[in-house]
């Protein structure tokens, strides 16, 4: 029983190798995902006391528990009966389909990511390209139920769009946004998902693709996950706040259940005096079929030079990006004083208010003085004065410089003139009438298309 047994080096390293995998799998490693645990659930716990609205622990759940979750819900699992009956194939094709679906569509929260990266990339970057200023922030958002799910409508006018609202909310919640397809590239689309965001398929009409999606709205809606949404559907192709697509809005609706949190949607106007897809926009509206893609390398390349630009001064951003906050609509009391309100009207009445909150900035009031062809520079402060009077009685909210219309006036044709949208003599060059069309249409709506020039 004393006698020595030699063994080969490579057993022997086999087996301590062995022996350090099964103490760290049964000691060190529980103690040290315990230590991190420790650490993370500490720092949540600080953040959630920075913020308005803590981070709910559904949005925590890991992403695989979260899937199982949405496709074991009854109603998923009837939407598969259903499919494969419609189909004429298995119950587990059919679920397969589900959870294919259910994997597309859910994210991957981190809170690390979100605030520690995404939130300082979406200030920075928003800092860098625009003066970023508040119109109107209506009173009563202060006065929003702590337990409500609150949803903001937003005016979708550039893909700015989710950089400025996630940093301008930040210190309130962590917000999800609802992303088409042309964000499912690799490796924004890791980012994206992480960031808490989800992907939809616009326009599509599988029947059990949608009813999966609707299941899952419903279910962070309940759970009081705070969300953004831009109910039109697609970049403005015009320049103009257009009307809702009912998606996302009527699953809302539809799994609103009057015992549970309430719904609380916050209208939100965005105006910039750049839009960076401006061109994009135009000529997909001219040519009437809405069908463009953002080119990854293309969009690298302007962010590189425009970053070249800032190193060596030459860049002096573009201009003014607005947000205006409206009047919160609580489904809760919509369902009280109307009990068959549908999700058009509750579209209409969103749509009206984004509309309203909408600021006008220097480049669109300028573009849309210079569409009567002023004669001089005078005529064309007198023009604009004008329409400043006129957007005034209608109540619009205006973020034009301080030191007055003349200041308005330089920062807002300086930028068309070095674009060549605009020549010196104030004629609109012939190639660029859409798009100085596309920055005037905001003020022509917002005096409800009175007197808007054809040009």
């Amino acid at each position: 029983m004393t006698q020595t047994v030699a063994v080969p080096y490579w057993l022997l390293v086999l087996i301590l190798a062995f022996a350090a995998i099964t103490f760290a799998s049964h000691f060190l490693f529980p103690s040290v995902r315990w230590f991190f645990r420790r650490r993370a659930e500490r720092a949540l716990d600080r953040l959630n006391a920075r913020l308005d609205r803590p981070i709910e622990l559904f949005k925590l759940a890991r992403r695989q528990d979260m899937i199982a979750r949405l496709l074991y819900d009854p109603k998923v699992l009837e939407a598969v009966v259903e499919q494969a009956a419609a189909a004429g194939v298995p119950g587990s094709v059919a679920f397969e389909e589900a959870r294919r679906y259910a994997r597309e569509i859910v994210p991957g929260f981190s809170a690390t990511l979100y605030f520690g990266v995404a939130i300082r990339l979406a200030r920075g970057l928003s800092r860098m390209l625009y003066r970023v200023r508040i119109g109107k922030v209506d009173a009563a958002l202060a006065d929003i139920d702590p337990k409500a799910t609150v949803i903001f409508v937003i005016n979708h006018r550039s893909n700015m769009d989710y950089v400025l609202i996630t940093w301008l909310v930040a210190g309130r919640s962590a917000i999800s946004y609802a992303v088409g397809e042309w964000a499912r590239i690799w490796p924004l689309s890791l980012l994206i998902r992480a960031m808490g965001a989800y992907f939809i398929r616009r326009g599509s009409r599988n029947t059990l693709y949608r009813r999966v999606l609707a299941r899952y709205v419903q279910m962070v809606t309940a759970e009081g996950h705070t969300q953004a949404i831009f109910p039109e559907g697609g970049l403005s192709l015009n320049g103009r706040v257009g009307e809702a697509r009912l998606g996302l809005l009527s699953y809302i609706v539809q799994g609103y259940d009057p015992l549970g949190r309430d719904v609380v949607f916050v209208p939100v106007g965005l105006a910039y005096d750049r839009v960076l897809e401006d061109r994009i926009l135009t000529e997909t509206d001219h040519g009437g079929l809405r069908r463009f893609r953002g080119k990854p390398l293309a969009i690298l390349g302007f962010v590189l030079r425009t970053l070249w630009r800032k190193l060596r001064g030459r860049f002096k951003g573009f201009g003014t990006a607005a947000a205006g906050f409206g009047a919160p609509l609580s489904l809760r009391k919509l369902k009280k004083a109307e009990p068959l309100a549908s999700p058009d009207l509750l579209a209409a009445h969103l749509m009206a208010s984004i509309e309203a909150v909408v600021p006008v900035l220097s480049v669109p009031l300028v573009a849309a003085a210079l569409q009567g062809k002023p004669a001089d520079k005078a005529a064309l402060l007198q023009a604009m004065r004008t329409l400043v009077t006129r957007l005034e009685a209608a109540g619009a909210v205006l973020k034009l410089p301080p030191q007055g219309i003349e200041a308005a006036l330089q920062e807002g044709l300086a930028p068309l003139i070095a674009r060549g949208l605009v020549w010196e003599n104030l004629s609109i060059a012939p190639d660029a009438l859409g798009v100085v069309g596309f920055y005037a249409a905001s003020v022509w709506q917002r005096l409800g298309n009175a007197a808007a020039p054809q040009t």
